[in-house]
């Protein structure tokens, strides 16, 4: 009995060797195939990531584009026309929606609600009240009903590129711009209720202000009257 027991045992520790063996081959053949497809084995490869809060419900989308997530307001036409289309004439709305760009190559955070409050990223959504005039690289900071406050970032127009940092009021309107604009202005603009001030310098062709000349220093309006404007 005694040597059957003692043979069992060998048996046993010869099969956990040989178990410990077989494990170390498979995984050393595991990292060299990995480091054979990808120079960089530290590296996540992936097509779209969803994450979700703790009701299930999708909060982070992060992808080139973004992926679909099926609590988005903007991609919901149905929650569309009753989220905004009734602040303009009957049916015009969900005729200009059509072509508004709703996908991102980057980051968005919605919120419970599948309202866009935050988007990081490349080639950014169009705000829901229109489109943009070029393609805009930066970060968007929107509202709880999804309509557009603060943003950051290069906008590319026909070939010239424009820096800008804004802050809108809750009217959907510029209260203050910091905007550098090749070839154009370059300062900062504060606007609102038929105010108007700007502190810069913007060539005669720009639409600032409406005075039909060059600025460079102070300039204030009030409604079409200038009050200052200093060389």
């Amino acid at each position: 009995m005694n040597d059957r027991v003692e043979r069992l045992e060998r048996e046993v520790r010869l099969l956990k060797f040989f178990a410990s063996c077989t494990s170390v081959l498979l995984l050393v053949g595991a990292l060299a195939a990995a480091h054979t497809n990808n120079s960089d084995d530290q590296v996540l490869r992936a097509r779209g990531i969803v994450i979700v809060d703790d009701a299930g419900r999708e909060r982070i989308l992060i992808g080139a584009p973004i992926p679909e997530a099926k609590n988005r307001l903007r991609t919901n036409l149905t929650r569309v026309d009753s989220a905004w289309a009734g602040r303009y004439p009957k049916g015009a709305y969900m005729k200009w929606y059509a072509d508004y760009r709703n996908a991102v190559s980057g980051m968005l955070v919605l919120d419970e609600h599948g309202v866009d409050r935050v988007v990081v990223g490349d080639s950014l959504p169009d705000p829901n009240i229109g489109r943009r005039i070029g393609s805009s690289a930066g970060v968007l900071i929107n509202d709880a009903q999804g309509f557009e406050r603060s943003g950051y970032g290069l906008l590319s127009v026909k070939g010239s590129d424009r820096v800008v940092l804004g802050l809108d009021t809750n009217r959907g309107e510029e209260g203050v711009v910091l905007a550098v604009i090749d070839g154009g202005r370059l300062g900062v603009h504060v606007a609102g209720r038929g105010f108007l001030g700007f502190f810069g310098a913007a060539p005669a062709a720009d639409s600032l202000g409406g005075i039909g000349e060059s600025v460079a220093g102070l300039l204030l309006k009030q409604g079409a009257a200038v009050k200052r404007l200093t060389p």
